[in-house]
């Protein structure tokens, strides 16, 4: 039995616009309590990031007592690593100041050592920033140049920008619902999110892509009773099977590393493990149904 996914396209669509919805809310509400929509690191916002080793066992809340010491307000978080040490994210501190910040943790903490520290100043994290929601931009004009040039050989009746839109529409909605879900969860957005977003852009699009590539084959058996509604249902029943299995061979990895792995990508994983989960969603429950709905409207006209 086939199931009839272009049926239900506006329930798909509520349930995509309630989860951006809630994402876009959640920016909101950070922005007028924060002043930003987002938790940035120090790869955007600036600062300075040390990471501390000590030789007895030391409380956080210690070593934040011994930096605020020295000049109040410094640190934004403080994260203990699975090795023991101490990883101290600040706002921009200069040479001397990492002095008495040494000095004032060896007078109450005891000996230690300061594994690495990395500073950026404010102006290269913006312009950081810059360049990384600049990249987002690209690859999305660059995947609606390269649907759009693949599929030129699709029915006349079908223009080949369609496929390509409704390919961005849905990397969009992947796009605003992951940024979203860090806002509601108030996780950090650094470099390694920007890495992550381009991961799920490149794994969602390659999904709407077999299905958009079966649509294309499916219209050439069309037949005269076939709207385009009925071929994408048959497209997406030949292809949902394969998209879910795709997906879950690459998260169950992803949740294993996400469980076990390493505390300083577990923002990255969590990252990619929704984006990829909301990226399936989209290529199946958004993309299709809103290329057929723009179709038969356009045919109605």
């Amino acid at each position: 039995m086939k199931f009839k996914f272009i049926k239900y396209t506006y329930l798909w669509f509520f349930l995509s616009g309630l989860m951006m919805f809630v994402g876009i809310g959640a920016m909101i509400y950070n922005q007028s309590k924060y002043g930003t929509p987002l938790e940035y690191g120090i790869d955007f916002t600036g600062g300075s990031l040390m990471e501390f080793k000590f030789e007895t066992e030391t409380d956080r809340n210690a070593l934040f007592d011994a930096i605020e010491s020295v000049d109040p307000q410094t640190v934004s978080q403080i994260t203990l690593t699975d090795e023991g040490t101490y990883v101290v994210q600040s706002k921009d501190i200069n040479e001397d100041q990492l002095k008495a910040i040494e000095t004032s943790v060896s007078d109450k903490l005891g000996k230690h050592e300061l594994l690495r520290f990395n500073s950026i100043g404010p102006k290269i994290g913006d312009s950081l920033k810059k360049k990384a929601f600049a990249a987002l931009g690209i690859a999305c004009v660059a995947i609606v140049l390269y649907i759009s040039y693949a599929f030129r050989k699709v029915p006349k009746r079908v223009s080949p920008w369609r496929f390509g839109i409704c390919a961005i529409v849905a990397l969009i909605h992947d796009i605003v619902t992951v940024v979203g879900v860090f806002a509601f969860m108030g996780y950090e957005v650094n470099s390694l999110f920007i890495t992550a977003l381009l991961t799920v852009l490149g794994f969602s699009v390659h999904d709407t892509i077999v299905v958009f590539d079966r649509i294309r084959e499916n219209l050439q058996k069309q037949t005269r009773n076939d709207t385009f509604g009925d071929i994408a249902d048959i497209s997406l029943n030949q292809t949902m099977g394969r998209s879910i299995n795709t997906s879950l061979a690459t998260l169950f990895p992803l949740v294993a590393l996400y469980l076990w792995g390493a505390p300083s990508l577990r923002v990255f994983i969590f990252a990619l493990i929704v984006g990829i989960t909301v990226g399936t969603y989209s290529s199946i429950f958004i993309a299709s149904p809103l290329l057929t709905l723009w179709q038969e409207r356009m045919r109605d006209r």
